[in-house]
């Protein structure tokens, strides 16, 4: 039997703060306690050091094909970068194509991520092509560990209309699965991007104008009323402005059950960032885009005060060249996404925790307690307790950093956050029990395995 004691770390979960040691046994959490001896396990000092579940990240695009553009990173870079920086799983969005049968979408996934991962990863599938033979798949879905399914009310290509929202809650609420959804009504940001190329704006700066915060007010609301017809639970993803929120709140005081996700690009980038010289903006296009300071700082109160559920990355990466040059002419070609999967841990203790906005036992709720119950891997995952997957992250609270494109596992061509600096990181993660980062380096890769998850546990 394989043991390793880490000792004299201080422990986070959403409620408690703990001094106290982990044993750990072969892939397992085996005893929380003082003064944990055993002779035969290797001992990791951890005095001083912060002790988080692994991280979770439920928004993920990878290995993703747009049909213009192919995302700059598959599950081998991406994964990598990940587990670097502390997330220990991911749940990727599994994407069926019109025509495609559900099984055949997640075969394609399973093809893309199996043995090719240094975390562990599940899927979410994407529903693109709502049919019959689509429906009596959802319990196929179920009974190999998919329980969430993704909608979008944007993109031509993948967008449901109302009628087929209502009838997926309903199949999808009958064996307690979760339906989230991508919140911009469609029709009207086609037709803001065609008032801005006739008004002859075609730079990266028309992006925000073409998807102004009421495109995703007005789908946030949609969306729960259709939720409400159909009595179902929901998760509004990325969410990025101050009326969208509202929307969630007035659900929520009807009675509604609506799980709330933003990400660190809404709580640290505005929309200065569409004024940059030339064509460097164009990092920037992601969908719903950056948006005004006054959203950022609604967006960080929700985030402090508990409203918001989760912290995803929506990492989906586009190298600049080969990429976002594609819409060089025409920002409405400019690939939407942009990288985060590897710094989101520590973005969110450098401007979260550091600043006061939110504590380290929310840091351990909003990013792995909190998303493991929502996908039904809780206390699998997201835990630190006796039983509970050995995936755990060892915090150096002190450490001093600088983001940067050459430093990074992803790979992709740039960073958002290029020179940023940072403080914290991933010291030590452990995987099933298993080192695989030291000093913020990983040392061992394709570690990850497949997680089947059970149902909503809130």
């Amino acid at each position: 039997m394989k043991k390793t004691i880490i000792k004299g770390g201080i422990l986070f979960s959403s409620t408690d703060t703990v001094n106290a040691d982990i044993l750990v046994e072969n892939d397992k959490i085996a005893q929380i306690g003082q003064k944990i001896e055993d002779s035969e396990a290797k001992i990791i000092e951890a005095a001083g050091k912060y002790i988080f579940p692994g991280f979770i990240d439920p928004h993920t695009h990878l290995d993703m094909d747009t049909g213009t553009a192919h995302t700059a990173d598959d599950f081998v870079s991406a994964t990598k970068g990940a587990v670097s920086g502390g997330t220990t799983t991911i749940i990727d969005f599994a994407t069926q194509d019109k025509g495609q049968s559900l099984t055949e979408a997640l075969k394609n996934w399973h093809g893309l991520a199996d043995n090719r991962s240094s975390c562990h990863y599940g899927f979410h599938m994407a529903i693109t092509d709502w049919n019959e033979t689509t429906r009596s798949e959802l319990k196929t879905m179920k009974d190999s560990g998919v329980t969430s399914f993704k909608l979008y009310m944007a993109y031509d290509n993948l967008r449901s209309n109302d009628r087929e929202i209502f009838e997926i809650l309903e199949a999808v609420k009958t064996f307690g699965g979760l339906v989230s959804m991508h919140c911009e009504n469609g029709d009207l940001v086609n037709a803001l991007i065609a008032e801005q190329k006739r008004q002859g704006r075609t730079s990266p700066a028309a992006h925000p104008l073409s998807r102004p915060d009421f495109v995703e007010a007005e789908a946030v609301n949609r969306f729960l009323a259709i939720a409400e017809a159909a009595e179902s639970p929901v998760y509004v993803v990325h969410l990025s402005t101050e009326r969208g929120l509202a929307e969630c709140l007035n659900a929520r005081r009807r009675g509604q059950k609506v799980f709330i996700e933003t990400c660190p690009q809404y709580l640290l980038l505005d929309d200065s960032c569409y004024e940059l010289e030339g064509f460097e903006s164009a990092k920037y296009v992601f969908a719903p885009p950056a948006r005004k300071p006054s959203d950022e700082k609604a967006l960080w109160e929700a985030v402090g005060s508990g409203i918001v559920d989760t912290i995803g990355s929506d990492h989906c990466s586009f190298n600049m060249k080969g990429g976002k040059d594609l819409g060089k002419n025409d920002f409405s070609k400019i690939p939407n996404g942009m990288p985060g999967v590897e710094t989101r841990p520590v973005l969110m203790y450098t401007f979260g925790v550091c600043k006061n906005k939110m504590t380290l036992n929310q840091m351990a709720a909003q990013l792995s307690e909190t998303p493991a119950k929502i996908f039904g891997m809780y206390p699998q995952k997201g835990a630190l307790k006796p039983g509970s997957d050995a995936d755990i992250v060892i915090w150096d609270p002190e450490y001093k950093g600088t983001i940067t494109q050459k430093d990074q596992y992803q790979n992709v061509d740039y960073t958002p956050y290029e020179g940023v600096k940072t403080k914290g990181r991933a010291e030590v993660v452990l995987l099933n029990g298993e080192i695989i980062v030291e000093k913020g380096r990983v040392i061992a890769e394709n570690k990850g395995q497949y997680i089947p998850r059970g149902i909503c546990q809130l």
